[in-house]
Formats: structure tokens, C-alpha cells, sequence
């Protein structure tokens, strides 16, 4: 019978064993002179009596399933984190917002103008006052500390105002446009620049504070405004999408929810907002329970969470004028919108201009607020679009490098 004849190790071959020698002698040599003996390649280490030496393909997968072991156990960590911390979370309090230093210095109904205290040593010479929407609460641009737009500015170096609308009671069904354009903001202008000692003062508007400030500026082109900031403020209801149809004369009796309700209840707009993107609330909880692991995750939805369900009344005439002129007969854009007999045109604001808007806003999308730049008469005019929805892009972690940066830069320069 033949014999069959295994193949010889490489190091059992005179190549071998030179090869073996050569290192040994290297090895030896690095000893002598007190350097350390370089390990073996881990297909030449020895291994305890009896167990065989892994292949090539063993060795290469190592690395690989010590991968695999340490992401399993961080999945297993933050699912045994998810439920501490959902139980915690469950008997947890809202958490505290709007906690800027702040003075109250005028009340007049349920309005109140309130001062932030400056937190730099000197501020700049032009004051600056916020205008916030009538159906939201304000406390969006004051979240809790380090996550504040009016920290911020503060921090910066403005002297910072705030106009907080309140939340209206039953008698104050009857306000519109005219008492928040013709009254309540010069009253408070007045106020900043008494208390400044500045006869000029810069504005920001949010979404609808936006509008109000751009109809102020539009009916006082003599006034005391230096410039103007306006961050997804919508002119043409054309492109307000779902809110337009919802609101479509031929469906919807604004004449009867007004005369029956008087202001409309804060339930309606939130869930006005939330059936926009029904999904969304559903998809933001799934997202709070995958990192429920992360404290500041949880921290800062929760916040945003809060105002966006905390949401306040619409004065009644106010919503009947909002939806007659404006998503009905977009009467903005058309320059047909009247306040106390005057007509409101944009072209009359003349005043430096910033329009800040969000790409996926989609309560105010772009072919809303597209037409407010090129209808501002300013010379010194400029629209920038952002990253960010119509919450994002004003609050929380991403607003810190993105908007609040822009504002600071474009507003300082027009603020001394």
C-alpha cells in the first residue's frame, strides 16, 4: 500500500529553522541592550497543551465578536436604564422653564412687559424687544438654562424685552388686530425706551408675534423701530396647505365658533396643530423611549413636549379677523389687510430686515413666508433659511448653533 506523506510545518524545513533562529538571535540581541521582546505574531503563540491553534479566519472574526459582545451589552445597559428611568419619569413634575432673571415692569389686562436682567457688564445701546405669538406660550424662547434663545442674548450683551400676551379670559373675546397693532405694541415701545432711556428700539416676532411686529412697523414708519427680525412669520395663506383647506369658507363657520365660544379654546388650536402631522406624536414617543437612556434627550423633549401641548385661547374677534382676511381672502400679501381703517403695507417698512425660516417647517411652510422679504420695502432686506421645523429652529440644541449665531451677528451690528 502506498504511503502518504503529510506536508512539513514551515518551521520543521531548513527554511524554518533558519527563519526560527534569525528571530531568536533578534530577540536575544533586543534583551541584551534592555528593550522589550516584541510579542509574537498570535499565529506563533504558544497555547496550552491540547488546544488547537486557530485558523486564519478565526483570528480575523476575533475582533469582530468583541465588537458584537460590547454592543450587546450596551443595548442591554440602556434597556435596563429605559425602564428606571420610564418609571422615574412617569411620577417626574414638569420640569421648571423660564428661568432667565427677569423684572416685570408693566401689566395692563393679563399682558405683562417684562426686562431681563443684563448679564454682561455693559449691553448694547439699542434695546431689543420680543413679540410673541398669541396662541403660544412664550416660554419657547426660554426653555431652562442653556437651552434659552433669551439667555443667550443676554449673555451676548443685549438688553432684552419680552411682550407676554397672557392667557385671555372671557371678556377679552372682543380684542383684534387694531388693540394689538394700534395699542398693546406701541405701549410697550414706549415703555422700553422710557425705561432704556434709547429712543430706538429693535424688534423680534415670532410666527405670529412676527406679523404683528411687521404690521407695526408697516403702520408706524415713523416710529422708534431701528430694525426688525421675524422668524417664520407667514403673509401668504395660499401656501398654508392643510391649515387652508381645514379653514375653507365652505366647511368651516368661523361667524358660529366665534359667537358661540367667544375665544377659541386652547384645545382646538393644539389639535390643530397636532393633525397637521398626526403621526408625529406617536413617533415622538417611540423616540423617547429608544433613548430613554439619555438624560439630556429626555430632558430637553420633555420640555418641548410641554409647550407644544400648552398651548392658550385665541381671542375671539381676533381669530374671525385671522381667518376672514387673512387665510380667507390672504388680503396680506394682496395688500388689502386693514387695521382701523388703514390699509397695511409691508412696503412701508423700511427698516433693516431679517426673515429666518425653517426648510421643514411645516406649520408655516416656505410658500407662506416666501413673499415677506420681497414685499418689505427696506433696502437692507435678507431671507435665511435654516435646518430645523417651526419649534427647532427657534429652541433647543440645534437652535444654539444655528439661528441664535445668525441673529447675534446680524442684530449687534444694528444695535449700537
Amino acid at each position: 500500500m502506498a504511503k502518504t506523506r503529510t506536508s512539513p510545518r514551515e518551521h520543521d524545513t531548513p527554511s524554518g529553522r533558519s527563519a526560527d533562529r534569525a528571530r531568536k538571535d533578534r530577540e536575544n540581541a533586543l534583551r541584551r541592550n534592555g528593550a522589550p521582546t516584541p510579542a509574537a505574531p498570535p499565529s506563533e503563540r504558544a497555547l496550552p497543551p491540547g488546544q488547537p491553534r486557530p485558523t486564519a479566519a478565526e483570528a480575523a472574526s476575533a475582533p469582530l465578536d468583541q465588537a458584537l459582545a460590547l454592543r450587546v451589552r450596551t443595548e442591554v445597559e440602556r434597556t435596563i436604564q429605559r425602564s428606571i428611568k420610564g418609571l422615574e419619569l412617569l411620577s417626574a413634575s414638569d420640569p421648571p422653564v423660564g428661568l432667565t432673571p427677569r423684572d416685570t415692569i408693566y401689566s395692563r389686562g393679563t399682558l405683562k412687559l417684562h426686562h431681563y436682567r443684563p448679564a454682561t457688564p455693559e449691553v448694547y445701546r439699542i434695546p431689543v424687544l420680543l413679540v410673541m405669538s398669541l396662541v403660544s406660550r412664550p416660554y419657547i424662547l426660554d426653555l431652562t438654562p442653556g437651552q434659552s434663545f433669551i439667555e443667550y442674548l443676554t449673555k451676548q450683551g443685549f438688553d432684552v424685552f419680552m411682550i407676554d400676551w397672557g392667557v385671555p379670559r372671557p371678556e377679552d373675546s372682543h380684542l383684534c388686530f387694531e388693540d394689538y397693532v394700534l395699542d398693546f405694541i406701541p405701549d410697550c415701545a414706549e415703555r422700553v425706551r422710557a425705561v432704556s432711556g434709547e429712543p430706538h428700539l429693535n424688534m423680534i416676532g415670532y410666527c405670529m408675534g412676527g406679523q404683528l411686529a411687521a404690521m407695526y412697523a408697516a403702520l408706524h414708519p415713523e416710529g422708534p423701530l431701528n430694525a426688525l427680525v421675524c422668524f417664520t412669520t407667514p403673509v401668504n395663506s395660499g401656501g398654508m396647505g392643510l391649515m387652508k383647506q381645514w379653514s375653507d369658507p365652505r366647511y368651516f363657520d368661523v361667524d358660529r365658533v366665534v359667537d358661540t365660544l367667544g375665544n377659541v379654546p386652547a384645545e382646538l388650536i393644539f389639535v390643530s396643530f397636532d393633525m397637521l402631522r398626526p403621526i408625529s406624536r406617536m413617533a415622538g414617543r417611540l423616540q423617547l423611549w429608544d433613548n430613554m437612556w439619555n438624560d439630556e434627550f429626555v430632558k430637553s423633549f420633555r420640555l418641548l413636549d410641554r409647550w407644544a401641548a400648552d398651548q392658550i385661547p385665541f381671542p375671539g374677534e381676533c381669530f374671525r379677523q385671522s381667518i376672514k382676511d387673512f387665510m380667507w381672502g390672504n388680503k396680506l400679501v394682496k395688500g388689502e389687510f386693514e387695521i382701523g381703517g388703514r390699509p397695511v403695507l409691508l412696503s412701508n417698512v423700511e427698516v433693516p430686515f431679517l426673515h429666518i425660516v425653517g426648510e421643514h417647517d411645516h406649520i408655516v411652510p416656505y410658500a407662506a413666508a416666501k413673499d415677506l422679504v420681497p414685499m418689505v420695502g427696506s433696502r437692507d432686506k435678507e431671507e435665511i433659511m435654516l435646518k430645523g421645523g417651526h419649534v427647532s429652529l427657534v429652541a433647543g440644541g440645534n437652535a444654539l448653533y444655528r439661528l441664535w449665531p445668525k441673529v447675534d451677528q446680524w442684530l449687534s451690528a444694528r444695535s449700537v
